[in-house]
């Protein structure tokens, strides 16, 4: 799971992600190898992703203070920085006793866990995971996905899709026509728009909202034909 920057909704879809497998009775393991900018006795991303999917193993690997890329955060901290072989070796081993196994990834996918530039890109090319782009609904997001979908078709690996994180009540014109431009920019299809503010749900609410917002391909009903007239005709 990789976001075309940081607060595009990349922790949610994660959690929508988990909720709709947990709920067809799956086994769902979530890696976060790096949380930055919360404290040691904070909440992070996976505090939200056990209160919005339920009882899914969870799994951190660092957290550092500052809110800044895992690799900066590490060098100011002069806590030990990630190597992708040691992320690679957790998410094998979660695989191993579970069902689906989601990575979230701190920010985009070249974001630095290292100084040697170790990037999430490295850990899906080394594991063979497919690629899910979680982008914003506005202005700029397709210029984002593109950079993002190329980088990551360079070096090997598949984008299975992408997802709009937060979709607003009231979408502008560039939100409703980037709906049927997102896919071309991502040379994958859209999987999935989830509503703002839809953290703040309670699970059961989470529950149904994920399945709405969420393709069939994660046991969801989402349409993004029917998305995407809908959307149109309200402009």
């Amino acid at each position: 799971m990789t976001g075309t920057g940081t607060g595009v909704g990349k922790t949610i879809s994660t959690a929508a992600i988990a909720a709709l497998a947990a709920g067809q009775g799956r086994r769902v393991a979530v890696l976060k190898p790096a949380q930055t900018g919360v404290g040691p006795d904070e909440p992070g991303d996976l505090a939200d992703v056990l209160r919005l999917a339920g009882p899914v193993t969870t799994r951190e690997l660092r957290r550092y203070p500052d809110p800044l890329s895992p690799e900066a955060a590490a060098r100011l901290s002069g806590l030990p920085t990630l190597t992708p072989s040691e992320i690679a070796a957790a998410a094998s081993d979660l695989n191993g006793e579970h069902d689906l196994t989601l990575i979230e990834g701190a920010g985009g996918l070249l974001v630095r866990f290292d100084a040697d530039g170790a990037t999430l890109a490295d850990v899906a090319w080394s594991l063979g995971a497919l690629v899910i782009i979680v982008a914003e609904a506005g202005l700029g997001t397709l210029n984002a996905t593109a950079l993002t979908a190329e980088v990551a078709t360079k070096r090997g690996l598949t984008v299975a899709g992408v997802i709009i994180g937060s979709w607003p009540d009231e979408p502008d014109l560039a939100a409703v026509s980037n709906l049927a431009d997102l896919p071309v920019a991502a040379g994958a299809p859209l999987l999935g728009v989830l509503p703002a503010g839809l953290g703040t749900a309670g699970p059961e609410e989470f529950a149904e909202r994920a399945k709405a917002g969420l393709s069939p391909w994660f046991g969801g009903e989402f349409d993004p034909e029917c998305f995407v007239g809908r959307a149109s005709a309200q402009k």
